[in-house]
């Protein structure tokens, strides 16, 4: 495969930089996913009684996630993608380290929240290299690829967290997970070149960031297609944050809930390698918003029939309408953030960090509150799929004026022809 521009200089070919972006996005889904086997255990072992409470576990991980975005982006615009994202790695293996110690649940969830302040370099750093060396239909593409590799994370991840459950405790966990990061880290400091342009660099001033700030939230497409993402994410997350209970308690499978847990996101994986292949032949556009479409109805019809069953539907019914609906998803939040992102290349950096606080941030309390409302039955997560389904098509209505429409043609950020 040919080279990235940028990249030339140090050789760094198309396929690699693919999958060090994948990976590099990769060390947040391992930071979620790979505890969920382990939160019964981390409650238990910290005295955390309530068990819907356990479930902060992730969502503190999110909310340092997505908060810590607004800074790295104009910290990257400034001073350049390499050294903002080797000091993210930096706190996110500290806190790692010093979390396999922790003495009692607040402190785990200030270290979780640290570990996710980290993390939050890597996404807008590899949001913004993607966006640096390509645009358009070309991005979305990309991403795709990139996606399909960072799904791989959560089929294994679960996986690897109940196989260390099983000789050690959730205080291995972190092990993994920092020797992971300091792998990657030094990938990155070896093989990633600087991929910002001088002159785009942005002076950090108040006055500066403050207008890379208001041009992304004035700019429609932008705003609207990173609010739908984030109410897209909040599906995932609340999902996230119940995963466990419907399978163990709801369902009764115990601790091999993971190998159904990762089929799902097997399909999911394909589905952005679908989305790869499809998105430069019919667009972002045309792709994602038949998949939210479908999902939506899929939710509605889901939900329906949990609710006439007293709250659960079958096992052999939910996991194959649950793997459908994420197989949409997988249509659904790629080809959003690429639109969002796109008519931004000249502040890829703030607008990154804008987008993910806004898109991440959101999407964490959305997926808390779902994930709080748990109560024995799938039924609240079927209703958070879909008001916050019906949310994101709203907000995707908005950013363009309409589906489909032919008179946004030109404006189109996908390329020469029309999205529809």
């Amino acid at each position: 495969m040919s080279a990235v521009p940028n990249a030339e200089t140090r050789g760094l070919p198309y396929w690699e930089l693919v999958i060090l972006i994948a990976c590099l996005m990769a060390l947040n889904s391992a930071a979620i996913d790979i505890f969920i086997p382990a939160l019964q255990d981390i409650g238990s072992a910290l005295g955390v009684a309530e068990e819907n409470r356990r479930q902060l576990v992730i969502t503190a991980y999110l909310l340092g996630f997505g908060a810590a975005q607004l800074i790295f982006g104009p910290l990257s615009d400034r001073f350049g993608r390499r050294p903002v994202l080797l000091g993210g790695l930096a706190i996110y293996i500290t806190a790692s380290i010093v979390a396999i110690a922790t003495p009692n649940f607040e402190f785990l969830l200030t270290l979780r929240a640290i570990q996710g302040v980290g993390a939050a370099a890597t996404r807008v750093i590899a949001i913004s290299v993607v966006r640096d060396c390509f645009a358009g239909r070309k991005m979305a593409s990309v991403m795709s690829l990139v996606m399909m590799v960072f799904m791989a994370i959560p089929i294994i991840a679960p996986n690897i967290g109940q196989g260390i459950m099983l000789f050690g405790s959730w205080r291995e966990i972190f092990v993994a997970i920092a020797i992971f990061a300091i792998g990657i880290s030094l990938w990155a400091y070896i093989r990633l070149p600087e991929t910002l342009d001088p002159k785009d660099r942005r002076e950090l001033t108040g006055a500066r960031v403050f207008e890379a700030f208001k041009i992304v939230i004035t700019n429609r497409t932008a705003f609207g297609y990173t609010m739908a993402t984030a109410l897209i994410f909040g599906v995932l997350f609340g999902f996230i944050n119940q995963v466990e209970q419907i399978f163990t308690v709801t369902y009764g499978l115990g601790p091999y809930f993971t190998i159904i847990f990762s089929i799902t996101a097997v399909f999911m994986s394909i589905a952005s390698f679908l989305n790869s292949r499809l998105v430069e032949r019919f667009g972002m556009r045309r792709l994602s918003h038949g998949a939210l479409f479908c999902f939506l109805g899929l939710a509605l019809i889901h939900a329906f029939v949990a609710y006439e069953l007293n709250g659960a539907t079958p096992i052999w019914f939910f996991v194959p309408v649950m793997t459908l609906n994420f197989c949409f998803f997988g249509f659904i939040g790629t080809n959003f953030n690429s639109l969002a992102m796109d008519p931004l290349g000249h502040v890829a950096g703030t607008a990154s960090s804008v987008l993910g606080f806004m898109q991440t941030f959101g999407g964490g309390i959305f997926g808390a509150i779902i994930g709080y409302m748990y109560d024995g039955t799938i039924v609240p997560l079927l209703i958070g799929f879909c008001v916050l389904g019906t949310g994101a098509l709203v907000c995707a209505l908005l950013a363009d004026g309409g589906l489909f429409k032919r008179r946004h043609a030109r404006a189109d950020p996908e390329g020469s022809r029309p999205a529809e």
